[in-house]
């Protein structure tokens, strides 16, 4: 029975990590599997489990059982494949493991960072929204009572609310939208995928995500190559991974350019995938057989700079913001607040 969805990257990274904990313990996948079950409390969890654990004991192999659940990525299912095939299953799931909790991470720092100003706003409007559609009606009460008018801006924001208040119901249509635009972006895997072709050529955000596609091509060739893959075929799986089309144009030049006759290093400078410092590394890494160990090092270095230019862009939202807000609010008040001080100044 097919799963009704792929598992999470989080998901993954802790099954492929407890798989190689069997594995390197010297346990056969079926064993381990069995193991795994009578571990997991979620019912869920052991549903999906029971369902790679029927086909092992039918003496089929791993990546046809894992394939058989449904709950896999493909890219996954291709490497527990040439994992089996070389015989370096456990350093495959490992690799795995260390992938798909990098790709977590990443996931997680972006939700973080979008979800601040997305509540940061929603915030204002609620805000705004009750002065001028609770606060600024008893105002006028006031200055009617005392025989005067509020400023011809009061009197624009009251009138904004009175129109508010006239249709509400299309304001909370609106809202409701909204929120399930946020839902869709944030939730539905293609709602992501979109978001990030939009943030990816979005001028703001465009460096960041290309950090990123760079960083998931660096850690993809990493785990092709430490898998035992060449490079070429390693372009190829890593080509599945990167959801940036600018990078995955560039990947595909780099293809072609190897098909040409360049070595890995000439045809990674040609499609300036990376920098020309990373392209150097690539280089020295191709020329003492270290290939494996120099991506691993630009995933890395990617990751960090991915993650200081989140926080840095959070660190200008944040106070941007609170900003924003505390001056809107301020001038809604003191559009209100003084002319009625001197009023109450001139009667007494």
């Amino acid at each position: 029975m097919k799963a009704q969805r792929l598992l999470s990257n989080y998901e993954i990274s802790v099954f492929c990590r407890q798989t190689t904990m069997l594995l390197k313990a010297g346990i056969a996948p079926a064993l381990g599997i069995d193991i795994l079950i009578q571990d997991t409390e979620d019912p869920k969890g052991r549903a999906l489990l029971e369902r790679i654990q029927a086909p092992l004991h039918e003496g089929a192999s791993y990546h046809d059982a894992v394939e058989q659940s449904g709950a896999f990525p493909e890219y996954m299912l291709n490497m527990i494949s040439i994992g089996e095939q070389s015989g370096t299953l456990d350093t495959v799931m490992d690799n795995l493991a260390n992938y798909y909790e990098h790709e977590d991470n990443i996931r997680t720092n972006l939700k973080s960072a979008l979800s601040y100003p997305v509540i940061m706003i929603a915030m204002m409007f609620i805000v705004i929204g009750v002065l001028i559609t609770q606060v600024l009606p008893i105002f006028s009460q006031v200055f009617a009572q005392l025989g005067t008018s509020m400023n011809a801006f009061s009197q624009s924001l009251l009138s904004l609310g009175n129109h508010l208040n006239d249709y509400s119901v299309i304001l909370f249509a609106f809202i409701a939208v909204i929120v399930l635009l946020f839902l869709y972006f944030s939730k539905v895997e293609r709602g992501r995928q979109q978001f990030a072709v939009f943030a990816s050529r979005f001028g703001p955000t465009r460096a960041l995500y290309d950090g990123i596609a760079a960083g998931r091509f660096a850690n993809g060739m990493h785990l092709a190559l430490s898998s035992g893959m060449d490079t070429f075929n390693g372009l190829d799986m890593t080509l599945k991974l990167v959801e940036n089309k600018a990078i995955a144009a560039k990947i595909e030049k780099c293809r072609k350019l190897i098909i040409e006759g360049d070595s890995f290093p000439e045809a990674l400078t040609k499609a300036e995938i990376f920098s020309k410092l990373y392209s150097r590394m690539v280089t020295v890494g191709f020329r003492s057989g270290s290939m494996d160990i120099v991506m691993k090092q630009i995933a890395e270095r990617y990751e960090r700079d991915t993650d200081r230019r989140i926080y840095s862009i959070i660190s200008v939202l944040e106070p941007t913001l609170v900003i924003i807000l505390s001056l809107i609010v301020g001038m809604i008040l003191l559009s209100v607040i003084l002319p009625l001080m001197g009023i109450m100044s001139s009667i007494g």
